[in-house]
């Protein structure tokens, strides 16, 4: 019988051993998908306890917390964070089966060197010995990510933001960790959405470009391309929950923009020509930048309206979508690829059932000499669990060239989220390990050690160009 979570855990064979120890263990991370608080790396912020830098913010667990009964209250409410810590330790046992059950026990192992069960009699010694070191002076924001040898950090931001702390951090050069803005422009997408107009007005006021036409919100979302890219800017990301298309002229836009921007609701019709022509705008803007292009696809957001009007978006209410994809998805890509400005492109799909699909999609669209142009990103948000990424790497392998996969990304609001790509990386050299001992693929460390260290790491410093 194998000991709980030691250093063989998720590691099926001798094999997988191997790969793991010598090829991917002591790797640097490229996170190149987060959601992390420029401010607070910059701010090197120290946290007072574990509640703070653990449960603050993360969505992940709140779920799981309201499914045990637990009161809003010891969740997103006043009780005290020792309160909050202590019904998180209750949950925690109950959650076998569910990766936050095993990301709970690496978090506690790899930053704070406890090996014990994390319940409600481990609590309080536990919660003792992380405040004790939380407060030392070397656990504060950068810290972490220094102790998780990470290389590159890409945030999400807005198309709004005036990217002060990514300026800042370049600006004092003593954090060897390079921390990059993510072009993430959704609320100049969502026309129907509430609060577009004044998104359009912030869009004015920081691009100095007066807004009274498409073509001048087109203008606009170019300049803050422009500007990005000056801070070092390399990557966009798209949230697009239903994937639409519909062929349209640019006056025919137009008008659809000049409705929406006086207040008034458009149609899905007019909403999927909006979203067409302005997406593939923005892709051939990317490709000319030699930007990535991410789309996050499939999501469904929100869907409890009380608790959204109570405690807004990103609160654990959210879940799969089934929209259908596959076509829509092809005609935007192919829309691109026409006019030979096709970026370099990640596609995820929240719904497992599309993994097929994207994989046998992104075929159609690899060339020019790039290797893995078009990419299957890395099983997602409900789907970043062993069984998620497994079969993740299934569809891939099965269908496309596994060995050009770029790997993993954290998608996460903390600090203490980078041993997720250590629970990747194994589950990787395991997968791969299972072959070799059925005889599939030949014992050759040489070539599989090689393609366990470029899926881990060099796969994506490559196709995101990150120099050293």
């Amino acid at each position: 019988m194998k000991k709980f979570m030691d250093e063989n855990f998720l590691l099926d064979n001798d094999v997988a051993k191997k790969l793991y120890m010598n090829y991917a263990k002591d790797l640097p991370i490229i996170d190149y998908h987060c959601h992390l608080i420029p401010k607070e790396i910059y701010e090197n912020k120290e946290y007072k306890n574990i509640t703070e830098i653990w449960l603050y913010g993360d969505h992940y667990k709140w779920r799981a917390m309201r499914t045990m009964g637990i009161g809003e209250e010891y969740i997103t409410g006043d009780a005290s964070d020792y309160d909050k810590f202590l019904a998180w330790a209750r949950t925690v046992p109950m959650l076998i089966g569910n990766p936050l059950y095993s990301w709970t026990h690496l978090e506690l192992q790899r930053y704070f060197d406890i090996y014990e069960v994390l319940n409600e009699e481990t609590a309080p010694s536990i919660w003792e010995k992380v405040n004790r070191k939380l407060v030392s002076g070397q656990y504060r924001a950068r810290n972490l990510i220094e102790k998780s040898n990470v290389e590159v950090v890409v945030t999400t931001d807005d198309p709004t933001d005036n990217l002060e702390y990514h300026v800042k951090l370049v600006e004092e050069n003593n954090f060897r960790v390079k921390v990059l803005p993510g072009f993430r422009p959704d609320k100049g997408l969502e026309i129907n959405r509430d609060g577009f107009q004044e998104w359009i007005k912030k869009l004015q006021d920081v691009s100095n470009i007066y807004i009274s036409s498409y073509d001048d919100f087109l203008t606009a979302l170019q300049s803050r391309v422009e500007f990005f890219h000056s801070c070092g800017g390399r990557i966009s990301d798209h949230a697009i929950d239903t994937m639409m298309y519909a062929e349209a002229s640019k006056e025919e836009v137009e008008g659809v923009f000049k409705k929406a921007f006086a207040g008034n609701k458009v149609s899905i019709e007019e909403e999927k020509k909006f979203k067409t022509f302005t997406l593939t705008f923005l892709g051939k803007l990317y490709a000319g930048y030699d930007w990535v292009m991410q789309y996050h696809i499939n999501a469904s957001r929100n869907n409890n309206e009380i608790m959204f009007e109570e405690l807004g978006p990103d609160t654990g209410y959210d879940s799969i979508n089934d929209q259908v994809i596959a076509k829509p998805l092809v005609s935007l890509l192919n829309s691109m690829a026409k006019d030979k400005a096709l970026p370099k492109t990640i596609l995820y799909s929240l719904n497992p059932t599309d993994n097929s699909t994207i994989a046998s999609i992104i075929g159609s669209f690899q060339g020019g000499g790039i290797p893995g142009k078009v990419q299957f990103g890395t099983a997602w948000w409900f789907n970043d669990s062993k069984p998620g990424m497994l079969n993740q790497m299934e569809a891939l392998a099965s269908i496309g060239v596994f060995s050009q996969f770029i790997g993993m990304l954290t998608d996460s609001r903390s600090f203490l989220s980078y041993p997720r790509h250590e629970y990747f990386r194994r589950l990787v050299c395991s997968f791969i390990g299972k072959w070799v001992e059925n005889g599939e693929v030949p014992e050759d460390y040489n070539l599989l050690g090689k393609i366990v260290a470029d899926i881990s790491y060099y796969n994506a410093k490559e196709y995101f160009n990150f120099k050293d």
